[in-house]
């Protein structure tokens, strides 16, 4: 019996890809969205004066962002970086542990995701609320609030759910590229043949090369 995990295993993504390419361009692109984001905290940092907001542009009393928020939000896009990278040369030197850590960030980001569509489900006055936080000059931001609220609840649940389903097909690009990582470096390291009663355990085929072949018998002479 094929188990699930077997079922919907497959070394291709994105109809044509192969997943180990597919989740080395998916580090970078990632890399590439931390980065600029880490280039503009770093700029915010360096002349608050210029990019500090203050929540007077979006009536309230309060600043959007303090400097430690910011510290805060350097770090992680510090982290993310340093997570992507390990995930691109994980799958293009075939390291499997190098994966986990974006594997793992991939399940607690849907996770997040799952439980905004939760609590929007569960409080549909949410949708309003965050609307309502908005600036004035927000594009469309009258014609958002008069819809009705059962639409506009259902809009937005539908929105998030094509990004889960998006999110969870590249989750499973990713574990797919996991699992033919360390199934390629099993087989590189572990061959058996087996027969009726034993199995015998054979080096692999790169340490058998390197085995320095033994000097031949000298040649027989008659007296």
């Amino acid at each position: 019996m094929i188990s699930p995990w077997d079922r919907w295993y497959s070394t291709s993504c994105c109809l044509c890809c192969h997943v180990r390419t597919g989740t080395i361009i998916l580090g970078i692109w990632y890399m590439l969205i931390n980065a600029v984001v880490l280039l503009i905290l770093l700029t915010a940092l360096s002349d608050p004066d210029q990019y500090h907001l203050t929540s007077a542009e979006l009536a309230n009393d309060l600043d959007v962002m303090d400097d430690a928020n910011m510290c805060i939000a350097t770090a992680i896009s510090l982290l993310m970086i340093l997570i992507c990278g390990m995930a691109t040369y994980g799958a293009y030197k075939h390291h499997a542990a190098w994966i986990i850590p974006f594997f793992c960030y991939q399940i607690f980001d849907f996770a997040l995701n799952t439980l905004v569509a939760v609590s929007i489900v569960v409080y549909p006055s949410t949708i309003q609320d965050y609307l309502h936080q908005l600036p004035e000059n927000f594009p469309y931001k009258e014609e958002i609030m008069s819809m009705n609220s059962v639409c506009l609840v259902f809009i937005v649940l539908l929105f998030i759910g094509c990004i889960l389903a998006f999110k969870a097909y590249l989750i499973g690009c990713v574990w797919n590229c996991y699992r033919y990582v360390s199934g390629r470096g099993t087989a590189g390291v572990l061959v058996y043949v087996t027969t009726n009663d034993t199995t015998v355990l054979l080096p692999p085929y790169d340490d058998t090369m390197a085995i320095p072949a033994k000097q031949a018998p000298p040649p027989y002479t008659t007296a």
